[in-house]
This record gives C-alpha cells, sequence and structure tokens, in this order.
C-alpha cells in the first residue's frame, strides 16, 4: 500500500519542537534557525490541515493533534536513526571490497597482501578484478586502483607509482641456441604482443621500443598477440619469446628471477597507478587502513 507520508524535515522539526516545547531549542538541536522551525511545522500543519501547537505568550503547548502524533514521529525517527547505524555498522564491519585490473590483481596486489592481513587481521578483503569503471554510488566498492591519468570527477585519486616497460624473458633464452646480447638478436625471437592495447598509442609497443633501440633489423610486427595482457607475461614465463613486460607486473618475477631482463633501455607510460576512493572515505577505519598500508607498499616497491 502506497504510504502517505509529509515530508521528513517537517517531521523532524515538528518532533524536535514538541519535545523541547521550544522552536530555539530545537533549532539549537537541527542546526538551523528558530525561524527555520517554525516555517517547517507550519508547513506540516497545512499537509495535515491541523494545527498542531497552541502558542502561548511565554510558552508554546501542543494540540490534541500534536500529541497523537508525537510518539509515533518519535518512534519512526527512531527507527530510521536504528537503521542508519545498523548499515554504517555493516560498512565499517563487513568486507572491504577492492577493485582493480585482473592483472594488476594477479601480479602485484595479491602477492603483497598477506603484509595488510597482518596489520590489519580483523579486516577482510574482497577483490574484484574487471577492466571497468566501477561507479562507487551503484557498486559495492570501497576503494579502486586504477590505472590513468588520476582525473575521477567526483573522487579522490592518489598517486601510487608510475609506469615503465621493458623487454623480460625467461632464463633460458639468454643463453640458449640464439643467446639474447644485443637487441638486433630479438630477430631469432618470438616477440609477444599485448593485445589489449589498453592505452591506444599511449602504450609503448615493440615498434617504439626496437625504434628507441635504434633496430630496423627486427620485424616490430612479427610474433604473438594475447588477450589479456597478462598472458603475456605467462607466455613468457613459459619461454615461449620476449614480452615487452609492465615493470609492476613483473618485478615479483625478477625478484625471484623467474624472468630476466636482457636489455636494460625501458620507455615510460605517461599513465599512472592510482588509488581512488570517495573523498569521505578515509573516515572509515578499515578504507584508512588500507590506504596507508597500499601508499607505504607503493613507496617501498618503487625503491626496491
Amino acid at each position: 500500500m502506497r504510504r502517505q507520508l509529509p515530508p521528513l524535515n517537517a517531521v523532524r522539526a515538528f518532533e524536535a519542537a514538541a519535545r523541547h516545547l521550544s522552536f530555539t531549542k530545537a533549532a539549537e538541536e537541527l542546526f538551523v534557525t528558530p525561524a527555520a522551525v517554525s516555517q517547517q511545522v507550519k508547513s506540516l500543519e497545512a499537509h495535515l490541515g491541523r494545527p498542531l501547537f497552541r502558542r502561548l505568550n511565554r510558552a508554546m503547548a501542543l494540540t490534541d493533534a500534536g500529541r497523537l502524533l508525537l510518539p509515533g514521529f518519535g518512534a519512526g525517527l527512531d527507527e530510521i536513526a536504528q537503521a542508519v547505524r545498523a548499515l554504517k555498522a555493516e560498512a565499517e564491519h563487513g568486507p572491504l571490497d577492492v577493485n582493480t585490473s585482473p592483472a594488476f590483481a594477479s601480479k602485484w596486489l595479491i602477492p603483497r597482501l598477506d603484509g595488510f592481513r597482518h596489520g590489519a587481521p580483523e579486516v577482510e578483503v574482497r577483490i574484484t578484478a574487471s577492466m571497468e569503471l566501477v561507479d562507487f554510488d551503484r557498486d559495492e566498492v570501497d576503494v579502486a586502483i586504477r590505472f590513468g591519468v588520476g582525473d575521477y570527477a567526483g573522487l579522490a585519486a592518489e598517486w601510487l607509482m608510475g609506469e615503465e616497460v621493458f623487454p623480460v624473458c625467461a632464463p633460458g633464452l639468454i643463453d640458449g641456441e640464439h643467446p639474447l646480447e644485443t637487441p638486433e638478436d630479438l630477430r631469432f625471437h618470438l616477440l609477444l604482443h599485448d593485445g589489449t592495447r589498453q592505452l591506444g598509442d599511449l602504450t609503448p609497443d615493440w615498434s617504439m621500443w626496437l625504434q628507441a633501440a635504434g633496430v630496423d633489423s627486427v620485424n616490430p610486427n612479427y610474433g604473438m598477440t594475447l588477450r589479456p595482457g597478462s598472458m603475456v607475461v605467462e607466455a613468457a614465463l613459459e619461454g615461449q619469446g620476449v614480452a615487452l613486460g609492465r615493470r609492476s607486473l613483473v618485478a615479483g618475477d625478477l625478484a625471484t628471477g623467474r624472468l630476466v631482463r636482457p636489455f636494460a633501455l625501458s620507455l615510460p607510460i605517461s599513465f599512472s597507478h592510482w588509488l581512488v576512493y570517495k573523498p569521505e572515505a578515509l573516515k572509515r577505519p578499515k578504507i584508512k587502513a588500507f590506504r596507508d598500508w597500499i601508499v607505504a607498499e607503493a613507496e617501498a616497491s618503487r625503491g626496491r
């Protein structure tokens, strides 16, 4: 059944004024002016078609209609407040929802999460990996890690780290049948291409890297194209060929020796990794804890 409800602001003004029997004290409680409380009460009386207060010389009293409404209005506002408290409690003590790209989740974030869980064992982390931009007002997301220029309307964005690409391969290719001693030796190897080209022309590809290396004897279009981009790293790990690896996605495999850098030349990417959240989100302890951890982890990662 469709509810016949008066305006909520008018209900709040009447309920406060009725409890205090004073527009002035109600105004102090609601952080408005006494005139605003009076106007809201008048609008409620007009809506109901009944007077709710009797104005006396130095005091005010409730009419029969006002006395009838006060308990129900008070109970209703208490129920609303309780529902809001329950929602806030669930939001604070429930899981922390993090959204990022599949490659960044698997290659950078997840391998480091033990550090966050050690520092905040009470926080359950849920990671959603997707390439879609999330809507913080619609989707169940507390924070997102995005790769871009940091311009996200209506949201706070903190820079985590820049990015660059450089050739990587399995150790066996370095000293194999055709050792990778100079960039020209790439002509003997399969070039692995990222078919997603997430940033379009802003993403350095083999053509750009070979040009920067001064090599014109290698066909930059030769090789194998893979989608999503995380498969490029996996193919390199399996010794299938040489990939242009993004630093954040290959740092762990370089550290363990599963991948190596045959050449030092790297090309910067104009986009960076950003931590994105609603401006007021850091008031929530679990989000603040995650923010502090990932900012520190990103700084340490840059140092390594």
